[in-house]
């Protein structure tokens, strides 16, 4: 397994997602970060876009599920990003993904509610 980590740290987007029915009227902001375990030793020695992966192309995987989509739970965007950047990108060896959702609607005062999925290939 790699030691190596290539991170995306606090993609924000608005989005639709939520329980409540005026979260998926009226949408909110929500922040994603990707952590990937990636064997870059080949792409840092060669200074090689192409021997590691590519953060443009995952924020814009992340930004397509996050805006394009409407769900209930958090929970099922992370997963879904966690799968989708296994699926589409051999490199990554395993990802760790969080969505946060800042001053979530649960009654009082509450800084975010987020999710954490994290998924390896073995």
């Amino acid at each position: 397994m790699a030691k190596n980590k290539v991170n995306l740290i606090n993609a924000v987007f608005y989005a639709h997602h939520g329980v409540m029915q005026e979260e998926h009227r009226i949408g909110g902001r929500y922040e994603v970060d990707v952590c990937m375990e990636v064997n870059f030793e080949k792409a840092a020695a060669e200074d090689d876009l192409s021997k590691t992966v590519d953060y443009e192309k995952i924020y814009h995987v992340v930004r397509e599920l996050v805006t394009q989509n409407r769900f209930y739970l958090i929970e099922r965007l992370a997963y879904l990003i966690a799968n989708n950047i296994l699926s589409n990108f051999p490199v990554v060896e395993a990802v760790e993904v969080t969505v946060r959702k800042p001053n979530p609607p649960v009654g009082g005062p509450c800084d975010r509610a987020e999710a954490v999925f994290y998924k390896s290939r073995s």
